[in-house]
């Protein structure tokens, strides 16, 4: 019967719940651990599949190889700020040719690769 009190003057001094909070603070700690490992394996399989993609053709100044001409010139319209307010913010914008001189992007890959074979 003495066990018996020692059990009750450990209810009584709060043992229980101490007890309780220790087991809650395990269990969230082990969510928490959980659900980094489950955004790590989205993050890897996010990952995985941007690295199968191939290189998309865009050039320095934003616009895709197929608004370039051979030369390179970039034939694509973009706003132009003509008119600024007192905080130096724009208010007022025009359409121009871009200015980029050349394509600067990723060739692709049959103009890298496929040259030639035979000359005409």
């Amino acid at each position: 019967m003495e066990w018996f009190w020692w059990i009750l003057i450990f209810f009584w001094l709060g043992g229980f719940a101490k007890l309780a909070e220790m087991g809650r603070a395990a269990l969230k700690t082990r969510h928490e651990r959980k659900l980094e490992r489950i955004e790590a394996q989205g993050s890897k399989q996010l990952a995985l599949e941007e690295s199968q993609k191939p290189p998309e053709a865009i050039c320095g100044c934003g616009h895709h190889l197929a608004k370039h001409d051979k030369q390179g010139k970039c034939h694509e319209l973009v706003e132009v700020a003509t008119a600024w307010d007192a905080d130096h913010k724009p208010v007022k914008f025009e359409r121009e040719q871009c200015h980029c001189q050349q394509y600067v992007g990723p060739q692709p890959l049959s103009q890298v690769y496929a040259e030639d074979l035979t000359d005409l």
